[in-house]
Protein backbone atom coordinates (compact mmCIF):
# COMPACT_ATOMS: atom_id res chain seq x y z
CA UNK A 1 0.00 0.00 0.00
CA UNK A 2 1.43 3.49 -0.66
CA UNK A 3 0.37 6.97 0.96
CA UNK A 4 1.14 10.06 -0.54
CA UNK A 5 0.67 12.85 2.61
CA UNK A 6 -0.09 16.64 1.16
CA UNK A 7 0.15 19.37 3.09
CA UNK A 8 1.83 23.00 3.27
CA UNK A 9 3.77 21.86 6.91
CA UNK A 10 6.56 19.63 7.41
CA UNK A 11 9.07 19.36 9.77
CA UNK A 12 11.98 19.71 9.15
CA UNK A 13 11.71 21.65 5.72
CA UNK A 14 8.50 24.31 6.99
CA UNK A 15 6.91 24.21 10.43
CA UNK A 16 4.59 26.54 11.61
CA UNK A 17 2.86 24.88 14.39
CA UNK A 18 1.30 20.88 15.26
CA UNK A 19 1.09 19.77 11.75
CA UNK A 20 4.47 20.20 10.54
CA UNK A 21 5.55 17.50 13.36
CA UNK A 22 2.46 15.09 12.53
CA UNK A 23 3.04 15.33 9.06
CA UNK A 24 7.15 15.23 9.84
CA UNK A 25 6.50 11.77 11.88
CA UNK A 26 3.72 9.61 11.06
CA UNK A 27 4.98 8.85 7.82
CA UNK A 28 8.34 7.60 9.52
CA UNK A 29 6.41 5.42 11.33
CA UNK A 30 4.13 4.25 8.77
CA UNK A 31 6.97 3.27 6.84
CA UNK A 32 8.47 1.25 9.31
CA UNK A 33 5.42 -0.81 10.02
CA UNK A 34 5.76 -1.63 6.33
CA UNK A 35 3.18 1.13 4.63
CA UNK A 36 5.19 3.00 2.11
CA UNK A 37 4.25 6.35 3.01
CA UNK A 38 5.58 9.74 0.82
CA UNK A 39 4.76 13.82 1.80
CA UNK A 40 4.83 16.98 -1.01
CA UNK A 41 4.53 20.15 0.77
CA UNK A 42 4.94 23.96 -1.52
CA UNK A 43 8.68 24.75 -2.08
CA UNK A 44 9.60 27.36 0.08
CA UNK A 45 12.70 29.78 0.74
CA UNK A 46 13.01 28.24 4.46
CA UNK A 47 16.61 27.95 5.76
CA UNK A 48 16.35 24.00 5.99
CA UNK A 49 15.08 23.70 2.05
CA UNK A 50 17.50 26.26 0.91
CA UNK A 51 20.08 23.82 2.27
CA UNK A 52 19.29 20.72 -0.14
CA UNK A 53 19.55 19.30 -3.33
CA UNK A 54 16.62 18.60 -5.37
CA UNK A 55 15.72 16.04 -8.47
CA UNK A 56 12.90 17.21 -10.65
CA UNK A 57 10.64 14.79 -11.23
CA UNK A 58 7.43 16.16 -13.24
CA UNK A 59 6.61 19.86 -14.78
CA UNK A 60 4.22 21.51 -16.13
CA UNK A 61 1.72 24.27 -16.26
CA UNK A 62 -1.33 25.14 -14.10
CA UNK A 63 -4.19 27.09 -15.27
CA UNK A 64 -5.40 29.76 -12.72
CA UNK A 65 -7.97 31.55 -14.32
CA UNK A 66 -6.36 33.25 -17.23
CA UNK A 67 -3.05 32.94 -16.25
CA UNK A 68 -1.02 29.78 -17.23
CA UNK A 69 1.69 29.14 -13.97
CA UNK A 70 5.02 26.67 -14.69
CA UNK A 71 5.65 24.21 -11.47
CA UNK A 72 8.04 21.58 -11.39
CA UNK A 73 7.34 18.39 -8.36
CA UNK A 74 11.00 17.88 -7.11
CA UNK A 75 12.67 15.41 -4.86
CA UNK A 76 14.42 16.22 -1.60
CA UNK A 77 17.76 14.10 -2.39
CA UNK A 78 20.28 15.06 -0.33
CA UNK A 79 18.54 14.10 3.17
CA UNK A 80 16.78 10.77 4.51
CA UNK A 81 14.08 11.64 6.62
CA UNK A 82 12.68 8.15 6.83
CA UNK A 83 10.22 8.91 3.87
CA UNK A 84 10.53 10.42 0.38
CA UNK A 85 9.73 14.58 0.62
CA UNK A 86 8.61 15.93 -2.56
CA UNK A 87 7.82 19.79 -3.24
CA UNK A 88 6.23 21.58 -5.37
CA UNK A 89 7.88 24.27 -6.51
CA UNK A 90 5.79 27.29 -7.96
CA UNK A 91 7.57 30.22 -8.49
CA UNK A 92 5.92 33.47 -7.12
CA UNK A 93 3.62 31.79 -5.38
CA UNK A 94 5.65 30.17 -2.40
CA UNK A 95 9.30 30.92 -2.82
CA UNK A 96 9.54 32.61 0.52
CA UNK A 97 10.95 32.58 3.77
CA UNK A 98 7.42 32.16 5.69
CA UNK A 99 4.89 29.02 5.29
CA UNK A 100 1.92 31.69 5.49
CA UNK A 101 3.32 35.03 6.00
CA UNK A 102 6.78 36.66 7.01
CA UNK A 103 8.86 35.41 9.98
CA UNK A 104 8.42 38.86 11.22
CA UNK A 105 5.00 39.49 11.42
CA UNK A 106 1.55 39.50 9.32
CA UNK A 107 0.19 36.85 6.48
CA UNK A 108 0.47 36.58 2.87
CA UNK A 109 -2.64 38.17 1.06
CA UNK A 110 -3.14 35.49 -1.56
CA UNK A 111 -3.60 32.35 -0.29
CA UNK A 112 -6.37 31.59 -2.68
CA UNK A 113 -4.10 31.60 -5.81
CA UNK A 114 -1.20 29.73 -3.50
CA UNK A 115 -3.39 26.89 -2.36
CA UNK A 116 -5.02 26.49 -5.36
CA UNK A 117 -2.10 26.28 -7.60
CA UNK A 118 0.04 23.53 -5.52
CA UNK A 119 -3.27 21.43 -5.31
CA UNK A 120 -3.77 21.31 -8.64
CA UNK A 121 -0.06 20.81 -9.17
CA UNK A 122 -0.07 17.58 -6.63
CA UNK A 123 -2.76 16.15 -8.84
CA UNK A 124 -1.37 16.64 -12.34
CA UNK A 125 1.88 15.29 -10.86
CA UNK A 126 -0.26 11.97 -9.58
CA UNK A 127 -1.91 11.99 -13.24
CA UNK A 128 1.27 11.18 -14.89
CA UNK A 129 2.88 9.49 -12.15
CA UNK A 130 3.08 5.02 -13.69
CA UNK A 131 3.05 3.85 -9.90
CA UNK A 132 0.65 6.06 -8.56
CA UNK A 133 -1.04 5.86 -4.80
CA UNK A 134 -3.47 3.68 -3.68
CA UNK A 135 -4.66 6.67 -0.81
CA UNK A 136 -4.03 10.62 -0.74
CA UNK A 137 -3.97 12.27 2.75
CA UNK A 138 -4.90 15.54 2.69
CA UNK A 139 -4.23 17.84 5.59
CA UNK A 140 -6.30 21.03 6.65
CA UNK A 141 -8.31 23.40 4.54
CA UNK A 142 -4.95 23.96 2.15
CA UNK A 143 -5.99 20.90 0.59
CA UNK A 144 -9.41 20.57 1.26
CA UNK A 145 -10.13 21.22 -2.30
CA UNK A 146 -8.72 17.64 -3.24
CA UNK A 147 -11.01 15.10 -2.56
CA UNK A 148 -13.46 17.17 -4.23
CA UNK A 149 -10.97 17.65 -7.61
CA UNK A 150 -10.87 13.93 -8.12
CA UNK A 151 -14.22 13.07 -7.99
CA UNK A 152 -15.72 15.93 -10.29
CA UNK A 153 -13.11 18.36 -12.36
CA UNK A 154 -12.58 15.73 -15.86
CA UNK A 155 -9.13 17.08 -15.52
CA UNK A 156 -8.79 14.40 -12.42
CA UNK A 157 -11.19 12.01 -13.12
CA UNK A 158 -8.61 8.73 -13.45
CA UNK A 159 -8.21 9.30 -10.20
CA UNK A 160 -11.77 9.25 -9.08
CA UNK A 161 -11.75 5.81 -7.47
CA UNK A 162 -8.39 6.87 -5.52
CA UNK A 163 -9.31 6.63 -1.81
CA UNK A 164 -8.74 10.45 -0.03
CA UNK A 165 -8.51 10.51 3.85
CA UNK A 166 -9.32 14.88 4.93
CA UNK A 167 -7.57 15.00 8.17
CA UNK A 168 -8.94 18.18 10.75
CA UNK A 169 -5.66 19.56 12.35
CA UNK A 170 -7.60 22.97 13.28
CA UNK A 171 -11.07 23.54 11.88
CA UNK A 172 -10.63 26.89 13.41
CA UNK A 173 -9.01 28.29 9.89
CA UNK A 174 -12.05 27.28 6.73
CA UNK A 175 -10.34 28.90 3.63
CA UNK A 176 -13.34 29.59 2.70
CA UNK A 177 -13.05 32.59 -0.33
CA UNK A 178 -15.96 34.42 -2.25
CA UNK A 179 -17.65 32.52 -5.44
CA UNK A 180 -16.38 35.56 -7.63
CA UNK A 181 -13.25 33.83 -7.26
CA UNK A 182 -14.52 30.24 -8.64
CA UNK A 183 -12.63 30.68 -12.58
CA UNK A 184 -9.55 30.05 -10.37
CA UNK A 185 -11.04 26.33 -9.71
CA UNK A 186 -10.43 23.71 -12.87
CA UNK A 187 -13.05 23.57 -14.41
CA UNK A 188 -15.53 21.27 -12.68
CA UNK A 189 -19.27 19.83 -12.92
CA UNK A 190 -21.77 21.94 -12.63
CA UNK A 191 -23.77 19.88 -10.88
CA UNK A 192 -21.32 19.35 -8.10
CA UNK A 193 -21.40 23.23 -7.16
CA UNK A 194 -23.41 22.97 -3.71
CA UNK A 195 -20.26 20.31 -2.86
CA UNK A 196 -18.01 23.49 -2.65
CA UNK A 197 -20.58 25.64 -1.28
CA UNK A 198 -21.25 26.81 2.07
CA UNK A 199 -22.56 30.10 3.71
CA UNK A 200 -22.21 31.30 0.25
CA UNK A 201 -18.89 30.79 -0.13
CA UNK A 202 -16.58 28.06 -1.45
CA UNK A 203 -15.43 26.51 1.66
CA UNK A 204 -12.26 24.12 1.01
CA UNK A 205 -12.42 22.96 4.64
CA UNK A 206 -16.13 22.02 4.18
CA UNK A 207 -15.18 20.51 0.47
CA UNK A 208 -13.01 18.30 1.84
CA UNK A 209 -15.48 17.13 4.58
CA UNK A 210 -18.12 16.09 2.40
CA UNK A 211 -15.76 14.55 -0.64
CA UNK A 212 -13.38 12.79 1.68
CA UNK A 213 -13.92 8.90 1.64
CA UNK A 214 -12.54 9.20 5.75
CA UNK A 215 -12.48 12.01 7.76
CA UNK A 216 -10.22 12.27 10.82
CA UNK A 217 -9.47 14.67 13.80
CA UNK A 218 -5.75 14.40 15.87
CA UNK A 219 -8.13 13.47 18.82
CA UNK A 220 -11.32 12.20 19.87
CA UNK A 221 -12.11 14.71 21.95
CA UNK A 222 -11.67 17.18 19.14
CA UNK A 223 -14.03 15.36 17.20
CA UNK A 224 -16.49 15.44 20.17
CA UNK A 225 -16.01 19.17 20.37
CA UNK A 226 -16.72 19.30 16.63
CA UNK A 227 -20.20 18.09 16.89
CA UNK A 228 -20.83 21.30 18.95
CA UNK A 229 -18.71 24.15 18.19
CA UNK A 230 -17.15 24.16 14.68
CA UNK A 231 -17.43 27.87 13.60
CA UNK A 232 -21.11 26.79 11.55
CA UNK A 233 -20.20 23.39 10.19
CA UNK A 234 -21.98 21.78 12.92
CA UNK A 235 -24.92 20.16 11.05
CA UNK A 236 -22.16 19.06 8.28
CA UNK A 237 -19.88 17.43 10.59
CA UNK A 238 -23.01 15.31 12.18
CA UNK A 239 -24.14 14.51 8.82
CA UNK A 240 -20.72 12.64 8.10
CA UNK A 241 -19.95 11.39 11.12
CA UNK A 242 -20.13 7.79 9.67
CA UNK A 243 -17.28 8.30 7.74
CA UNK A 244 -14.99 10.12 11.20
CA UNK A 245 -12.55 9.06 13.78
CA UNK A 246 -10.35 10.74 16.18
CA UNK A 247 -7.14 9.31 16.28
CA UNK A 248 -4.38 11.00 18.71
CA UNK A 249 -1.31 11.99 17.70
CA UNK A 250 1.97 10.94 18.83
CA UNK A 251 5.55 12.29 19.27
CA UNK A 252 8.60 11.32 17.65
CA UNK A 253 10.82 9.98 20.31
CA UNK A 254 13.61 9.82 18.85
CA UNK A 255 13.85 13.50 18.50
CA UNK A 256 11.98 14.55 21.01
CA UNK A 257 14.27 12.37 23.67
CA UNK A 258 16.23 14.28 26.52
CA UNK A 259 18.87 11.90 27.09
CA UNK A 260 20.37 12.30 23.15
CA UNK A 261 18.37 15.69 22.04
CA UNK A 262 21.41 17.78 20.64
CA UNK A 263 19.43 21.21 21.14
CA UNK A 264 19.64 20.65 24.83
CA UNK A 265 22.40 22.10 27.70
CA UNK A 266 22.66 19.25 29.37
CA UNK A 267 20.82 15.83 28.23
CA UNK A 268 19.45 13.80 31.13
CA UNK A 269 21.49 10.71 32.38
CA UNK A 270 18.46 8.42 32.86
CA UNK A 271 19.46 8.77 36.65
CA UNK A 272 18.94 12.15 38.48
CA UNK A 273 16.08 14.09 37.41
CA UNK A 274 16.49 16.66 40.00
CA UNK A 275 20.23 17.55 38.74
CA UNK A 276 19.11 17.38 35.12
CA UNK A 277 16.40 19.31 35.57
CA UNK A 278 18.36 22.02 37.46
CA UNK A 279 20.82 22.19 35.09
CA UNK A 280 18.91 23.15 32.07
CA UNK A 281 17.38 25.60 34.06
CA UNK A 282 20.40 27.62 35.16
CA UNK A 283 21.26 27.65 31.48
CA UNK A 284 18.00 29.33 31.08
CA UNK A 285 18.62 31.61 33.85
CA UNK A 286 21.83 32.46 31.96
CA UNK A 287 19.36 33.88 28.93
CA UNK A 288 16.23 35.17 31.16
CA UNK A 289 16.11 37.69 33.68
CA UNK A 290 14.33 35.56 36.64
CA UNK A 291 14.50 34.98 39.82
CA UNK A 292 16.48 31.85 40.26
CA UNK A 293 14.64 30.63 43.12
CA UNK A 294 11.18 30.97 41.54
CA UNK A 295 9.78 28.10 39.69
CA UNK A 296 9.19 28.68 35.65
CA UNK A 297 6.07 28.82 34.06
CA UNK A 298 6.91 28.88 30.31
CA UNK A 299 4.63 29.00 27.15
CA UNK A 300 6.01 27.90 23.98
CA UNK A 301 3.96 28.20 21.03
CA UNK A 302 2.23 30.90 18.54
CA UNK A 303 0.67 33.93 20.07
CA UNK A 304 -2.48 33.66 18.63
CA UNK A 305 -6.07 34.07 20.22
CA UNK A 306 -6.88 30.02 19.33
CA UNK A 307 -4.03 29.14 22.03
CA UNK A 308 -5.44 31.55 24.72
CA UNK A 309 -2.29 33.75 24.18
CA UNK A 310 -3.90 36.83 24.25
CA UNK A 311 -4.57 36.52 28.19
CA UNK A 312 -1.41 35.85 29.24
CA UNK A 313 -0.57 39.18 30.08
CA UNK A 314 -3.28 39.00 32.13
CA UNK A 315 -2.58 36.09 33.72
CA UNK A 316 0.70 36.37 34.81
CA UNK A 317 -1.08 40.10 36.45
CA UNK A 318 -3.36 37.74 37.98
CA UNK A 319 -0.74 35.69 39.29
CA UNK A 320 1.78 37.62 40.94
CA UNK A 321 -0.56 40.18 41.91
CA UNK A 322 -2.50 38.01 43.88
CA UNK A 323 0.88 36.94 46.12
CA UNK A 324 1.97 33.51 43.55
CA UNK A 325 5.68 33.22 43.80
CA UNK A 326 6.76 31.82 40.26
CA UNK A 327 8.34 33.48 36.79
CA UNK A 328 7.20 33.81 33.59
CA UNK A 329 8.74 33.11 30.30
CA UNK A 330 6.82 33.47 26.42
CA UNK A 331 8.66 32.19 23.74
CA UNK A 332 6.10 32.84 20.38
CA UNK A 333 5.23 34.93 17.32
CA UNK A 334 2.04 35.98 16.52
CA UNK A 335 -0.35 39.03 16.17
CA UNK A 336 1.52 42.28 16.69
CA UNK A 337 -0.45 43.80 19.28
CA UNK A 338 0.48 41.24 21.65
CA UNK A 339 3.98 41.46 20.50
CA UNK A 340 4.40 44.80 21.46
CA UNK A 341 3.20 44.23 24.92
CA UNK A 342 4.68 41.41 26.19
CA UNK A 343 7.83 43.06 25.18
CA UNK A 344 7.37 46.08 27.54
CA UNK A 345 6.47 43.48 30.39
CA UNK A 346 10.00 42.54 31.42
CA UNK A 347 10.59 45.98 32.82
CA UNK A 348 7.28 46.46 34.06
CA UNK A 349 7.58 42.78 35.95
CA UNK A 350 11.36 42.83 36.39
CA UNK A 351 12.70 39.10 37.55
CA UNK A 352 8.92 37.74 37.23
CA UNK A 353 8.55 37.44 33.21
CA UNK A 354 10.80 37.46 30.15
CA UNK A 355 10.40 36.71 27.00
CA UNK A 356 11.82 35.77 23.21
CA UNK A 357 9.60 37.20 20.88
CA UNK A 358 10.52 34.63 17.86
CA UNK A 359 10.71 31.18 16.25
CA UNK A 360 13.46 29.17 17.80
CA UNK A 361 13.41 25.06 17.72
CA UNK A 362 16.39 25.01 19.72
CA UNK A 363 15.23 27.81 22.23
CA UNK A 364 12.06 25.82 22.56
CA UNK A 365 13.60 22.17 23.09
CA UNK A 366 15.94 23.98 26.31
CA UNK A 367 13.07 25.50 27.29
CA UNK A 368 11.19 22.20 27.62
CA UNK A 369 14.00 20.89 29.32
CA UNK A 370 14.84 23.31 32.09
CA UNK A 371 11.10 25.11 32.66
CA UNK A 372 9.20 23.09 35.75
CA UNK A 373 5.96 24.03 33.94
CA UNK A 374 4.05 24.69 30.86
CA UNK A 375 1.30 26.71 30.42
CA UNK A 376 -1.55 26.01 27.34
CA UNK A 377 -4.38 28.45 27.80
CA UNK A 378 -5.60 27.32 24.56
CA UNK A 379 -9.33 28.27 23.22
CA UNK A 380 -9.18 25.67 20.90
CA UNK A 381 -6.50 22.40 21.33
CA UNK A 382 -7.51 19.86 18.55
CA UNK A 383 -4.70 17.66 20.13
CA UNK A 384 -1.93 19.44 21.11
CA UNK A 385 1.82 18.46 21.14
CA UNK A 386 3.36 20.63 23.34
CA UNK A 387 2.22 18.74 26.64
CA UNK A 388 3.49 15.61 25.33
CA UNK A 389 7.17 17.27 24.37
CA UNK A 390 6.71 18.55 28.36
CA UNK A 391 6.16 15.55 30.29
CA UNK A 392 8.68 13.93 28.13
CA UNK A 393 11.03 16.64 29.20
CA UNK A 394 9.73 16.29 32.69
CA UNK A 395 8.36 19.64 32.56
CA UNK A 396 4.53 19.50 34.28
CA UNK A 397 1.27 20.84 32.29
CA UNK A 398 -1.13 23.78 33.20
CA UNK A 399 -3.48 22.79 30.66
CA UNK A 400 -7.62 23.82 29.88
CA UNK A 401 -9.46 21.09 29.86
CA UNK A 402 -10.27 21.31 26.11
CA UNK A 403 -9.77 18.78 22.89
CA UNK A 404 -6.62 16.51 23.00
CA UNK A 405 -5.64 18.29 26.24
CA UNK A 406 -7.92 16.51 27.77
CA UNK A 407 -7.13 13.18 26.35
CA UNK A 408 -3.32 13.43 27.41
CA UNK A 409 -3.27 15.27 30.40
CA UNK A 410 -5.64 14.12 33.35
CA UNK A 411 -5.50 16.20 36.37
CA UNK A 412 -3.46 15.70 39.57
CA UNK A 413 -6.51 15.08 41.53
CA UNK A 414 -7.39 12.21 39.03
CA UNK A 415 -5.52 8.54 39.02
CA UNK A 416 -2.56 8.28 37.03
CA UNK A 417 -2.71 12.54 36.59
CA UNK A 418 0.04 14.03 34.62
CA UNK A 419 -0.45 17.74 35.30
CA UNK A 420 -2.93 20.46 36.17
CA UNK A 421 -5.82 20.95 34.23
CA UNK A 422 -8.59 24.46 34.33
CA UNK A 423 -11.98 24.67 32.89
CA UNK A 424 -12.90 27.99 32.04
CA UNK A 425 -10.71 30.55 29.94
CA UNK A 426 -10.12 32.95 32.73
CA UNK A 427 -7.53 34.63 34.45
CA UNK A 428 -8.80 33.78 37.52
CA UNK A 429 -9.13 30.27 36.41
CA UNK A 430 -5.18 29.54 35.13
CA UNK A 431 -4.01 32.07 37.82
CA UNK A 432 -5.76 28.99 40.43
CA UNK A 433 -3.86 26.67 38.25
CA UNK A 434 -1.02 28.54 38.16
CA UNK A 435 -0.99 28.51 42.36
CA UNK A 436 -1.99 24.95 42.63
CA UNK A 437 1.20 23.83 40.32
CA UNK A 438 3.23 25.85 43.20
CA UNK A 439 1.84 24.34 46.54
CA UNK A 440 3.07 20.64 44.15
CA UNK A 441 6.09 22.70 43.60
CA UNK A 442 6.74 23.21 46.84
CA UNK A 443 6.66 19.76 48.32
CA UNK A 444 9.69 18.29 46.59
CA UNK A 445 8.70 14.88 47.55
CA UNK A 446 5.53 15.10 45.31
CA UNK A 447 6.88 17.04 43.04
CA UNK A 448 10.12 14.55 42.27
CA UNK A 449 7.34 11.98 41.92
CA UNK A 450 5.35 13.55 39.68
CA UNK A 451 8.47 14.73 37.31
CA UNK A 452 9.47 10.98 37.32
CA UNK A 453 6.21 9.83 36.35
CA UNK A 454 5.06 11.85 33.60
CA UNK A 455 8.89 11.26 31.97
CA UNK A 456 7.64 7.17 31.62
CA UNK A 457 4.46 8.17 29.53
CA UNK A 458 4.52 6.41 26.16
CA UNK A 459 3.59 9.21 23.80
CA UNK A 460 5.05 7.66 20.50
CA UNK A 461 3.86 7.41 17.48
CA UNK A 462 3.58 3.64 17.30
CA UNK A 463 0.00 2.89 18.45
CA UNK A 464 -1.14 5.87 16.50
CA UNK A 465 0.68 5.20 13.29
CA UNK A 466 -1.15 1.83 13.54
CA UNK A 467 -4.30 3.16 13.71
CA UNK A 468 -3.63 5.28 10.40
CA UNK A 469 -2.80 1.96 8.71
CA UNK A 470 -5.91 0.28 9.75
CA UNK A 471 -7.67 2.94 8.61
CA UNK A 472 -6.19 3.01 5.24
CA UNK A 473 -6.31 -0.78 5.18
CA UNK A 474 -10.41 -0.60 5.55
CA UNK A 475 -10.27 2.24 2.33
CA UNK A 476 -8.21 -0.01 0.22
Amino acid sequence: MKVLHISTECYPAAKYGGLGDVVGALPIYCNRAGTSTSVIIPKYSTKWLGQQQFREVFSQHIKLGDEYIWFSIEEVSSADLGFPLYVANIPGKFDRPGVYGDPGGGWYGDEIERYLCFQQAVLKWVVDMQWKPEILHCHDHHTGLIPFMVKHCPEFRSLRNMPTVFTIHNGAYNGAFGWNNYRLLPFFDAAAKNLLDWGDTICPLAAGIKCCWQLTTVSPGYLGELQHDANGLEPLINSELHKARGIINGIDTELWDPATDPMVAYPYDGKNIKTYKQRNKNRLLDKFRIKPDLPIVTFIGRLVREKGADLIPDIIRRALGSGIKAGFIVLGTGEKELMNELEAMPQQLSGYFDVSLEYNEALAHQLYAGSDFLLMPSRVEPCGLNQMYACRYGTVPIVRSIGGLRNTIPDIGEKGGRGIRFDQLTADDAAMAIYRATQVYSNEEVFDNLRSRIMEVDFSWESSAQAYIEMYEGLS
